[in-house]
Protein backbone atom coordinates (compact mmCIF):
# COMPACT_ATOMS: atom_id res chain seq x y z
CA UNK A 1 0.00 0.00 0.00
CA UNK A 2 3.12 2.46 0.51
CA UNK A 3 4.34 1.50 -2.48
CA UNK A 4 1.75 2.51 -4.48
CA UNK A 5 0.94 5.51 -2.70
CA UNK A 6 4.38 6.28 -3.21
CA UNK A 7 4.20 5.90 -6.82
CA UNK A 8 1.22 8.69 -6.72
CA UNK A 9 3.57 11.36 -5.03
CA UNK A 10 2.94 14.47 -5.89
CA UNK A 11 6.30 15.68 -4.25
CA UNK A 12 10.16 14.82 -4.40
CA UNK A 13 10.35 11.54 -2.10
CA UNK A 14 12.90 10.16 -1.01
CA UNK A 15 13.07 6.48 0.93
CA UNK A 16 16.15 5.67 2.86
CA UNK A 17 17.39 2.42 3.42
CA UNK A 18 16.35 0.79 6.54
CA UNK A 19 19.21 0.43 9.43
CA UNK A 20 20.66 -2.68 10.34
CA UNK A 21 18.69 -1.95 13.72
CA UNK A 22 14.96 -1.79 12.50
CA UNK A 23 13.62 -4.98 13.64
CA UNK A 24 15.00 -3.12 17.37
CA UNK A 25 13.01 -0.06 16.04
CA UNK A 26 10.35 -2.04 15.62
CA UNK A 27 10.00 -3.82 18.49
CA UNK A 28 10.63 -0.81 20.78
CA UNK A 29 7.62 0.82 19.08
CA UNK A 30 5.08 -2.40 19.49
CA UNK A 31 3.36 -1.97 16.26
CA UNK A 32 2.96 -4.65 13.81
CA UNK A 33 4.63 -3.97 10.12
CA UNK A 34 0.97 -5.37 8.68
CA UNK A 35 0.32 -1.09 9.99
CA UNK A 36 2.07 1.56 7.65
CA UNK A 37 3.88 2.69 10.64
CA UNK A 38 5.43 -0.43 11.13
CA UNK A 39 6.30 -1.03 7.86
CA UNK A 40 7.74 2.55 7.57
CA UNK A 41 10.08 1.55 10.48
CA UNK A 42 11.09 -1.80 9.56
CA UNK A 43 11.27 -0.97 5.76
CA UNK A 44 12.88 2.77 5.78
CA UNK A 45 15.55 4.50 7.70
CA UNK A 46 13.14 7.18 7.11
CA UNK A 47 11.12 9.04 4.34
CA UNK A 48 12.20 12.59 2.96
CA UNK A 49 9.85 14.65 1.57
CA UNK A 50 9.28 17.72 -0.57
CA UNK A 51 13.39 18.15 -0.78
CA UNK A 52 13.53 17.10 2.50
CA UNK A 53 10.85 19.83 4.38
CA UNK A 54 8.77 16.58 5.88
CA UNK A 55 10.86 14.15 7.43
CA UNK A 56 9.10 10.80 8.46
CA UNK A 57 10.86 8.71 10.78
CA UNK A 58 11.88 5.04 10.74
CA UNK A 59 14.72 3.10 11.49
CA UNK A 60 17.57 5.77 11.16
CA UNK A 61 19.87 6.39 8.23
CA UNK A 62 23.49 9.04 8.16
CA UNK A 63 20.91 11.53 6.17
CA UNK A 64 18.14 11.21 9.03
CA UNK A 65 20.23 10.48 11.98
CA UNK A 66 17.06 9.95 14.16
CA UNK A 67 15.03 6.29 14.63
CA UNK A 68 11.86 6.92 15.52
CA UNK A 69 11.81 5.33 18.90
CA UNK A 70 14.98 7.12 19.85
CA UNK A 71 13.68 9.77 18.66
CA UNK A 72 10.95 9.59 21.06
CA UNK A 73 13.06 8.83 24.19
CA UNK A 74 15.12 11.72 23.90
CA UNK A 75 12.16 13.97 23.49
CA UNK A 76 10.66 12.61 26.78
CA UNK A 77 9.15 9.38 26.19
CA UNK A 78 9.21 6.73 28.93
CA UNK A 79 9.94 3.02 28.12
CA UNK A 80 6.52 1.29 29.47
CA UNK A 81 5.49 -2.46 28.83
CA UNK A 82 2.06 -0.62 27.41
CA UNK A 83 1.64 1.19 24.00
CA UNK A 84 2.70 4.79 24.66
CA UNK A 85 0.00 7.75 24.87
CA UNK A 86 1.88 9.73 22.31
CA UNK A 87 4.58 8.59 19.40
CA UNK A 88 6.49 11.80 17.24
CA UNK A 89 6.58 10.63 14.38
CA UNK A 90 7.43 13.00 11.55
CA UNK A 91 8.63 16.79 11.76
CA UNK A 92 9.59 19.77 9.11
CA UNK A 93 12.33 22.23 9.06
CA UNK A 94 10.05 25.23 10.64
CA UNK A 95 10.08 22.72 14.10
CA UNK A 96 6.69 21.47 13.64
CA UNK A 97 5.75 18.02 15.12
CA UNK A 98 3.35 15.49 14.05
CA UNK A 99 2.48 13.02 17.06
CA UNK A 100 0.07 10.02 17.05
CA UNK A 101 -2.00 10.33 19.89
CA UNK A 102 -2.23 6.80 21.57
CA UNK A 103 -4.19 8.94 24.57
CA UNK A 104 -2.15 11.77 25.23
CA UNK A 105 -4.51 14.20 23.79
CA UNK A 106 -7.95 14.71 24.84
CA UNK A 107 -9.52 13.62 21.80
CA UNK A 108 -11.09 10.29 20.57
CA UNK A 109 -8.85 7.98 18.17
CA UNK A 110 -5.46 7.65 17.09
CA UNK A 111 -5.10 10.59 15.30
CA UNK A 112 -1.86 12.72 13.90
CA UNK A 113 -2.13 15.74 15.93
CA UNK A 114 0.51 18.92 14.65
CA UNK A 115 2.58 20.88 17.22
CA UNK A 116 2.30 24.10 14.71
CA UNK A 117 5.37 27.04 15.26
CA UNK A 118 3.57 30.00 14.25
CA UNK A 119 0.97 29.34 17.20
CA UNK A 120 2.46 27.06 19.94
CA UNK A 121 -0.78 24.65 19.91
CA UNK A 122 -1.10 21.33 19.04
CA UNK A 123 -4.26 20.51 16.63
CA UNK A 124 -5.99 17.92 15.40
CA UNK A 125 -5.36 17.32 11.81
CA UNK A 126 -8.20 14.40 12.01
CA UNK A 127 -5.99 12.13 10.12
CA UNK A 128 -5.22 8.52 11.18
CA UNK A 129 -1.03 7.64 10.27
CA UNK A 130 -2.43 6.13 6.98
CA UNK A 131 -4.18 9.22 6.29
CA UNK A 132 -1.33 11.09 7.17
CA UNK A 133 1.43 9.31 5.29
CA UNK A 134 -0.82 9.74 2.35
CA UNK A 135 -1.78 13.18 2.43
CA UNK A 136 2.60 13.50 2.84
CA UNK A 137 2.99 11.97 -0.56
CA UNK A 138 -0.24 13.26 -2.43
CA UNK A 139 -1.47 16.49 -0.16
CA UNK A 140 -1.28 20.07 -1.08
CA UNK A 141 2.09 21.27 1.03
CA UNK A 142 2.56 24.88 -0.75
CA UNK A 143 -0.81 25.56 0.51
CA UNK A 144 0.12 24.52 3.82
CA UNK A 145 2.81 26.10 4.50
CA UNK A 146 2.12 29.30 2.67
CA UNK A 147 3.39 31.81 4.42
CA UNK A 148 6.15 30.11 5.35
CA UNK A 149 8.31 29.19 2.73
CA UNK A 150 10.87 31.56 0.66
CA UNK A 151 12.76 32.05 -2.27
CA UNK A 152 15.26 29.43 -3.01
CA UNK A 153 13.98 27.43 0.21
CA UNK A 154 14.62 24.19 -1.75
CA UNK A 155 18.57 24.66 -1.44
CA UNK A 156 18.65 25.82 2.14
CA UNK A 157 16.41 22.41 2.98
CA UNK A 158 18.81 20.50 0.94
CA UNK A 159 22.40 21.76 3.58
CA UNK A 160 20.19 20.64 6.29
CA UNK A 161 20.94 17.94 8.21
CA UNK A 162 17.95 15.22 9.31
CA UNK A 163 18.72 16.06 12.91
CA UNK A 164 18.46 19.93 12.62
CA UNK A 165 15.92 22.43 11.84
CA UNK A 166 15.62 26.59 11.73
CA UNK A 167 15.30 28.96 14.40
CA UNK A 168 13.48 31.47 13.04
CA UNK A 169 14.15 35.24 14.59
CA UNK A 170 11.78 37.07 15.25
CA UNK A 171 9.68 33.56 15.98
CA UNK A 172 6.54 32.72 13.66
CA UNK A 173 4.58 32.97 16.65
CA UNK A 174 5.47 36.61 16.71
CA UNK A 175 3.72 39.38 14.37
CA UNK A 176 6.44 41.10 12.07
CA UNK A 177 8.12 40.68 8.80
CA UNK A 178 7.40 38.14 6.39
CA UNK A 179 9.56 34.42 6.26
CA UNK A 180 12.05 35.58 4.16
CA UNK A 181 13.05 38.73 5.59
CA UNK A 182 13.32 36.87 9.16
CA UNK A 183 16.69 35.06 10.33
CA UNK A 184 16.87 31.61 9.47
CA UNK A 185 19.89 29.42 11.57
CA UNK A 186 20.39 25.98 11.36
CA UNK A 187 20.07 24.10 14.73
CA UNK A 188 19.57 21.10 16.38
CA UNK A 189 16.01 19.89 16.17
CA UNK A 190 16.12 18.82 19.86
CA UNK A 191 16.84 22.42 20.94
CA UNK A 192 13.65 23.30 18.89
CA UNK A 193 11.40 20.88 20.52
CA UNK A 194 12.74 21.61 23.89
CA UNK A 195 12.10 25.75 23.75
CA UNK A 196 8.51 25.61 22.27
CA UNK A 197 7.51 22.09 22.99
CA UNK A 198 9.05 20.58 26.14
CA UNK A 199 8.02 17.20 27.53
CA UNK A 200 4.43 17.20 26.14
Amino acid sequence: MVRTWLEETAHPVECLPPSETAGASLESIQVTTRSPLGAVVLHTGGILVDHGWLRLLGSGHPRLPRTLPGWNFACGLEEADSPPQWLLVADDVLGGFFALNGGRFAAPGHTIWYFAPDTLEWEDTDKGYSDFLFWCFTGDLERFYTPYRWHGWQSDVASLAGDQGFHIAPPLFTAGAAIHLRSRRAVPLQELFSLHVGVV
